[in-house]
């Protein structure tokens, strides 16, 4: 292991060698952190003998972990092949699978994609003799989208509107859409998280059982998280605390989709003992670039301060 640690920054080998506890690595744009993330994980298996199977790494697309498995496999071999490594909505709906018939479901539930969503949608609005021009299936799939990213249920949802009655017939489409959705043992994409986040608050069993598993979590692009990716990570990370999140606030992009950058923000307000390392030191850009860059955003006063530099 000596002879990787010798190929990374000290702030590289200080993340990658961070002992036990919650850990935040704020890295910059260029800054090496899939390196980082990928020694981490490597130095935990083969130095800190833990069992691979214990390990719960998270990203954000399914070539981010198809290549962070291949930087793993390169640095130790196939032993990392009992780890979980994918993205939020593979993982959770994986678990799932395994656990379907307590949320009324069975093992076989098919996933909707946008298109199916739509059609569902449609068909509900049709039901429910509304016109489709003020409650277009594209807007309607977006609130709710966002509705179950906030982790709010129809009944919830419907609470939440009050007295707007444009709001309020969506609350009812919600329903009637999530209904649908049930009895054609079908979840859309959002459902996935939305539903394993109930399924770990109503059977802390099975929460219990994937804490133990679950004892080193790993998660890359926590700026983009929103509150039910967020819920998600706390819920599993609670017993042993060993969550080690890797993200730049100043590269938060995703609000549009939901992505809450308060979940980065506030790390240290969720974990008092978290360990803040920030990998300031670029590898893809001059200074003169660089430069420019921290001068722009140092406006930015709603971030963590850091200075990249070449």
């Amino acid at each position: 292991m000596d002879d990787l640690l010798e190929k990374l920054n000290n702030e590289q080998r200080e993340a990658v060698l961070h002992d036990e506890g919650p850990l935040l690595i704020l890295a910059g744009a260029g800054s090496g952190k899939t390196r980082v993330i990928t020694y981490r994980i490597a130095y935990l298996i083969r130095v800190r003998s833990v069992y691979p199977s214990n390990i719960l790494a998270i990203t954000f697309t399914n070539k981010a972990a198809n290549e962070m498995r291949e930087r793993i496999n390169t640095l130790i071999g196939d032993t990392s092949r009992n780890m979980w490594v994918g993205t939020f909505h593979s993982m959770f709906a994986r678990i799932l699978r395994r656990h379907a018939e307590l949320l009324d479901y069975t093992p076989t539930y098919s996933i909707l994609d946008s298109d199916d969503q739509q059609k569902v949608l449609k068909e509900c609005i049709k039901e429910m003799e509304l016109n489709d021009k003020l409650f277009a299936p594209r807007l309607v799939q977006t609130i709710i989208s966002k509705a179950k990213n906030d982790m709010q249920s129809p009944e919830e949802f419907s609470i939440m509107a009050g007295n707007d009655m444009r709001m309020s017939t969506i609350a009812k489409i919600y329903r009637r859409y999530n209904d649908r959705l049930l009895s054609n043992n079908a979840m859309d994409f959002d459902d996935i998280l939305f539903n394993t986040v109930r399924l770990f608050k109503e059977h802390p069993d099975v929460l219990t059982m994937y804490q133990e598993k679950f004892r080193y979590i790993l998660v890359d692009e926590y700026q983009d998280t929103n509150h039910c990716q967020y819920l998600l990570i706390q819920l599993l990370a609670k017993r042993y605390r060993n969550l080690c999140v890797v993200g730049d606030d100043d590269q938060s992009i995703y609000s549009f989709r939901g992505a809450d950058l308060s979940n980065i923000l506030d790390f240290e307000k969720d974990f008092k003992d978290a360990k803040v390392i920030k990998l300031e030191e670029n590898y893809r850009s001059t200074s003169t670039i660089l430069n420019a860059a921290n001068g722009v955003i140092a406006h930015n006063k709603k971030r963590k301060m850091k200075n990249l530099r070449t």
